[in-house]
C-alpha cells in the first residue's frame, strides 16, 4: 500500500475552471477514490481551497500535475496518511 490520504492547502485563480470541474479532473487519476474540495477564503482574484484526496494508492506527482495545469498552487501539505489503515489524528487547533 501508498499513500491513502493528502490533504493540501491550494490557491485557485477565480478564473476558469470550478472546484466542480477541478473535483472532476482529480478524481480521474489511477488510485483516487475520493475527492473532497472545500473553499476556506476568497478575495478578488483567488480562492483559497483544503483539498482532500483518498485512495489506495495515490500518486502526488498527477495531483500536483493536475493542479498545476488548471493554474493552482500548493502552499502546503497538510497531512499525508499511507499503510493499510488510514489512522485517526487529532486535529491540532
Amino acid at each position: 500500500m501508498g499513500i491513502r490520504r493528502v490533504v493540501l492547502d491550494v490557491l485557485k485563480p477565480i478564473k476558469g475552471s470550478t472546484i466542480i470541474d477541478l473535483a472532476d479532473k482529480l478524481t480521474i487519476i489511477k488510485g483516487i477514490d475520493g475527492v473532497n474540495i472545500t473553499v476556506t477564503d476568497m478575495d478578488v482574484e483567488t480562492m483559497g481551497l483544503s483539498v482532500v484526496v483518498e485512495g489506495d494508492n495515490i500518486d502526488f506527482d498527477e495531483i500536483r500535475k493536475v493542479l498545476e495545469e488548471e493554474g493552482c498552487a500548493i502552499h502546503s501539505i497538510d497531512e499525508v496518511a499511507g499503510g493499510n489503515k488510514i489512522v485517526e489524528g487529532r486535529r491540532v487547533k
